[in-house]
């Protein structure tokens, strides 16, 4: 028999137009469950643009404003990463359900702040670590915790990108490292898989020169070994300094895991969908990469067409909107599982900048 949820609709607010924001309030303002949407901005030029767009009901350049709103029942924080918590904090005093983008927060002490918001409110927080929305992640993630693998001896993951995407993302935000903005994705992967096996300790190293000769004291490559407490083992590594002409436009991903019974191998590079253009492809996340040879479809967040949006980003937003409006499933992650794999990256920081390691 077919479970029926109860319908509703709702509205919601959108916390920074910036990419992010732009693609989760154009996937809103096409959800049938959105009844009233809110934008808020410090951009005024990008938010009057977004509103026209989305037909925003409200436009401000007061995040408190949007927030406070009668109309609006949940809301979306897609500010910078160090701008997160004080805008989670409001709507979840205001008992509004809160999709935050990763990470949670850039410190524990921040994340504990958080967290105890949560549990004196009646809304749901979770937090946008969106790899777990392509379907080779859920599909592979079920297979596992079915035990179609046996139990997680140990397996290796590695994600890899241009240095137009790296130096986009630190002009952006400097506190946002690789490991922080990026390497958090396999952390958040390798936990979700691991299940209750809770991470203890961590070892890792790293090396560069190119963002250094850019100005940000980072490295260009970081590798990190996340022993858990079973002894299971996990090679992590991040490596953003890809020459800006490398053919793809978002992050290129190896995910392995090797059980007692059988092994899992997914391939996440994007090789299988080429395109030649003599006009150029854009890199959509930046203008510091124009390029002949592309990955189609590497785009991290997704790719837009016909005014209709595939991939991760599409997914997790569509999934989230589905579960307030109408009870739809959702594995977002949640505050408690985001202030694990942000306990586990700034471990690894930790740990490249002391040469030691850091127990968890």
């Amino acid at each position: 028999m077919t479970q029926s949820f109860p319908k509703r609709q709702i509205g919601l607010a959108i916390i920074g137009c910036g990419r992010m924001g732009s693609h989760r309030a154009r996937l809103a303002a096409q959800h049938a469950g959105v009844r009233f949407l809110a934008l808020a901005d410090i951009d005024e030029g990008r938010l009057a643009a977004l509103g026209r767009a989305t037909g925003a009901h409200i436009l401000s350049t007061s995040a408190d404003e949007v927030v406070d709103h009668p109309d609006v029942d949940a809301v979306v924080v897609s500010t910078p990463e160090f701008l997160h918590v004080e805008p989670t904090l409001r709507a979840l005093a205001s008992g509004k359900s809160v999709l935050v983008e990763k990470p949670l927060a850039m410190t524990l002490e921040d994340a504990d702040k958080i967290i105890a918001a949560t549990k004196t409110s009646e809304a749901e927080l979770r937090v946008g670590y969106s790899m777990r929305y392509l379907q080779r992640y859920f599909v592979g993630w079920d297979q596992v915790r079915s035990g179609a693998i046996g139990d997680i001896v140990g397996g290796t993951a590695r994600v890899y990108n241009t240095r137009a995407n790296g130096l986009a993302i630190l002009r952006r935000s400097a506190e946002a490292t690789p490991v922080i903005d990026v390497l958090t994705y396999l952390v958040d992967m390798s936990c979700w898989y691991m299940g209750n096996n809770e991470p203890v300790e961590v070892v890792s190293r790293g090396h560069g020169r190119v963002f250094r000769e850019h100005g940000f004291d980072i490295d260009d490559a970081t590798w990190a070994l996340l022993t858990f407490a079973d002894g299971a083992v996990m090679s992590l590594g991040v490596c953003y300094m890809l020459p800006a002409g490398f053919p793809t436009t978002g992050q290129s991903v190896r995910f392995e895991v090797f059980g007692t019974d059988g092994v899992l191998l997914i391939d996440d590079d994007h090789r299988d969908q080429i395109l030649y253009t003599e006009d150029g492809y854009f890199n959509a996340y930046t203008s510091d990469q124009k390029i002949n040879l592309a990955f189609l479809g590497s785009r991290t967040s997704g790719e837009w067409a016909q005014n209709t949006m595939f991939g991760r980003l599409a997914n997790e937003t569509r999934a989230w909107l589905d579960s307030l409006t109408a009870g739809g499933p959702c594995h977002i992650s949640t505050a408690t599982e985001a202030r694990r794999t942000l306990a586990v990256t700034l471990a690894i920081e930790e740990s490249g900048r002391s040469g030691q390691p850091v127990l968890l």
